[in-house]
């Protein structure tokens, strides 16, 4: 969902609540690791996997808008030698695969 489809939401039952409330609540879940913004979507998912020195990795089905969440643990080191010799030192990763999933492939 994105931010001001979770306001209107929200407004059915609290009809003062203002967006910068709602960007205050995402941005404080997207930093406890309890949520994941969609970078390419600009909407907002749950995290469902615990990810202590992992990477999640997010697959979107671009027919049925369906969000997979994938434990990337491994590209981790990848990633770190990929850009070893750059210097550059990331401060967060973001890994979606946009395409269709199983269910709208078949």
């Amino acid at each position: 969902m994105t931010a001001y489809q979770i306001l209107g939401a929200l407004q059915q039952s609290e009809p003062d609540i203002a967006p910068p409330t709602v960007y205050r609540a995402l941005t404080a879940l997207t930093e406890q690791g309890r949520a994941h913004r969609l970078e390419s979507l600009k909407a907002f998912v749950p995290c469902r996997c615990a990810h202590e020195q992992s990477l999640p990795v997010l697959t979107i089905c671009d027919d049925c808008g369906t969000v997979e969440e994938h434990d990337g643990g491994d590209l981790v080191s990848k990633l770190t030698a990929l850009i070893a010799d750059s210097a550059f030192v990331p401060d967060r990763h973001i890994v979606e695969l946009h395409g269709q999933c199983r269910a709208c492939s078949a």
